[in-house]
This record gives structure tokens, C-alpha cells and sequence, in this order.
């Protein structure tokens, strides 16, 4: 896949496009974030009908490589809580939260689609609307 190319699915996920899913992933597709899988693009667009609305989540991609059958990034992720929530995937929080990924995320192509996505973690940090700073490791 050519960067230009991930650099619009990158685009499109954060503006919240869930048809982007559709477009850049096999139907087939297996995720997996941490100990969390699942399958499909409706697996991945009921995951993320649980974090957009609640969060805003930024994606940042400082290093790409890729070439026939194989994409890598080095990501980093922030999730900004928009408002007070009791049950998130990340437990309760409140406005102004924040949880920021650092990792590693390989994704094998098949006809210039994702067909698997494994995410690995460097660090997962909580930063409190106080300011508050604690580093939580894996969440799933």
C-alpha cells in the first residue's frame, strides 16, 4: 500500500468516517488490540461506535513502512473524553480525560486491503482533566 493511500484511511478515521472501514478492509478481517479480537468491519465499526461520540481519538503516525504484503506503523493515539461517562472501554471518566498510545501496529495486505491488524503496545497513559499523570500499561 503507498503511503498517500494509508495516509487517507489515517484521515478518514480521524474525522470519524466509519465507511472507511468498508473501503480498507477485507470483510474477513481480524483485529487484534492487546488481549482484545475481533472480526470483520462490523466488528471493527461496533468497536469504535464505543469510543467516537464519547472521545475524541487523534491518530499520529511518525514512521510508515510497507511493501506487497505487509504495512507497519509506529502510532500515537490520543483519546480526549468529550464528557463525564460512567461506562467507557477505558472504565469512568470524566470531561477533559485523556489516554494517550504509543505503539507498534503491523497490518498483512491482501489486495491492498487489511486483513489482519495486530497492535502492540509501548505505553498507555492516563493524564486526569487535573492534570493528573498515570501510566496504566495494557487495557484489554
Amino acid at each position: 500500500m503507498e503511503k498517500a493511500r494509508f495516509d487517507e484511511y489515517i484521515r478518514r478515521f480521524n474525522e470519524e468516517d466509519a465507511t472507511a472501514f468498508d473501503e480498507f478492509l477485507q470483510p474477513d478481517m481480524r483485529m487484534q488490540n492487546g488481549t482484545l479480537v475481533y472480526f470483520g468491519v462490523q466488528g471493527m465499526k461496533d468497536h469504535y461506535a464505543k469510543i467516537w461520540g464519547r472521545f475524541k481519538e487523534t491518530l499520529v503516525v511518525p514512521r510508515f513502512v510497507s511493501d506487497d504484503e505487509t504495512l507497519a506503523i509506529e502510532m500515537e493515539t490520543n483519546f480526549l473524553a468529550l464528557d463525564d461517562h460512567e461506562e467507557t472501554i477505558f472504565g469512568p471518566v470524566a470531561k477533559g480525560d485523556q489516554f494517550d498510545f504509543r505503539g507498534i501496529i503491523m497490518y498483512r495486505l491482501k489486495d491492498d486491503k487489511f486483513a489482519e491488524i495486530r497492535v502492540a503496545y509501548n505505553s498507555f497513559t492516563f493524564t486526569g482533566a487535573d492534570g493528573t499523570v498515570r501510566e496504566l500499561g495494557i487495557p484489554h
